[in-house]
């Protein structure tokens, strides 16, 4: 029953932000079909659940979008769902004949979402590239490093996840909003390129006012300061310190036994450096979980930096079923929380084309038309 239970949508079957933009439609109550090629589908499903947990939530179907009888079947699925979601380089869906004017055709009320790397025009928009690459030209990764060493990719989180797949997800819904008020549908041209430029406007914001400096590692949230960074414990493992306010670096300086007098002026940034160092020091002197039991429940914004296994049994994240058992596999909760509206897990990952004919007999295909998709192989 979460928010956008009653939304049909298709999603043309590709990697990385595309899935996990389905996903959380899907988390949110969308029913959310994914279009898979037709040559991944097995003769037989095994017994066991896929483990690409970026695919639950959604069913399956099998088709050959290279045959024109495969192309018209999605055509009828887009004459009775909301929109669709697709990640191919500019053209590919209009070659496959399932580009937007088609489908608009065939549905004016079509909202029509398209994710790339480099956005449908530009000199570049037909090239290949990866999260890394766009981050790059967004101006997102040289920030992210520390003093002269080379930038570190933050995984592929700012590009594929935060900069495609949550930007095509909000531009879906904002046009699936508009459709009520004009009754049309429209195309939305999510670009990597462009979502990463704008997780990055505060930074573009305090560069034009002199309050950043384009040197990697030497600003207050790049890990140039002493109070925002992480720090070696002494068994090795990490804890984070975000103490930023003064009354919470306060709090960080008095629980970790640092002596404010020998330090120089929090933002001294001359001698942030000689700080780390003396800082560096402290926090070897325990293990992270000594400094994490010191540091529990104060203010002072300093948190263990805990793996992912770690992170299911924080107190914190148990309190708020940050993680869930869907199928015996542990999944992130959906987010964000809703008070009325629930978003809930649809269900595990499915095999490639293991719900073809239900899905097909669920939008008014009859067992004949299903029968022949299948013998002339435009489904499976």
């Amino acid at each position: 029953m979460g928010p956008l239970e009653g939304i049909k949508l298709l999603e043309i079957a590709g990697i990385g932000p595309g899935p996990f933009c389905a996903m959380m439609l899907s988390d949110m109550g969308a029913d959310v079909i994914r279009v898979d090629r037709a040559n991944r589908v097995a003769d037989e499903f095994p017994e066991n659940r896929p483990m690409d947990l970026l695919n639950r939530g959604r069913r399956s179907i099998g088709v050959d979008l290279k045959s024109p009888e495969g192309v018209e079947t999605v055509l009828r699925l887009v004459e009775k769902t909301d929109g669709l979601l697709e990640g191919f380089r500019p053209g590919v869906m209009e070659r496959l004949g399932l580009g937007p004017d088609v489908c608009l055709k065939r549905n004016p009320g079509f909202v029509y979402g398209r994710m790339t790397g480099w956005g449908q025009e530009g000199p570049w928009s037909q090239m290949a590239g990866h999260d890394i690459n766009y981050i790059s030209i967004a101006g997102a990764l040289h920030p992210i490093g520390h003093k002269g060493e080379r930038p570190v990719p933050p995984l592929n989180l700012v590009g594929d996840f935060g900069g495609g797949g949550l930007m095509l997800a909000f531009g879906i819904v904002c046009a699936l909003i508009e459709r009520q008020k004009s009754g049309k549908g429209q195309v939305i041209d999510a670009a990597m390129i462009d979502g990463a430029s704008v997780l990055m406007t505060m930074f573009h914001g305090m560069t034009q006012m002199g309050m950043w400096v384009e040197e990697t590692g030497t600003n207050l949230l790049d890990t140039g300061s002493h109070f925002y960074d992480t720090y070696e414990c002494s068994d090795g493992k990490y804890i984070s310190v975000g103490a930023i306010e003064p009354q919470f670096y306060a709090e960080m300086l008095r629980l970790s036994g640092l002596d404010k007098e020998k330090l120089p002026g929090q933002m001294n940034r001359m001698a942030w450096d000689d700080a780390k160092e003396t800082m560096a020091k402290v926090f070897k002197t325990k293990t992270r979980d000594e400094w994490a039991e010191v540091f529990d429940g104060s203010d002072a914004c300093v948190a263990p930096v805990l793996t992912m296994t770690e992170s299911r049994e924080h107190p914190q994240m148990k309190t708020r079923n940050g993680y869930v058992e869907v199928a015996g596999i542990q999944h992130a909760a959906p987010a964000p929380r809703f008070d009325r509206t629930s978003a809930e897990i649809q269900g595990p990952p499915r095999w490639p084309g293991e719900d073809t004919e239900t899905v097909l007999s669920d939008y008014g295909f009859s067992v004949e038309e299903i029968t022949s998709l299948r013998e002339k192989g435009a489904v499976k």
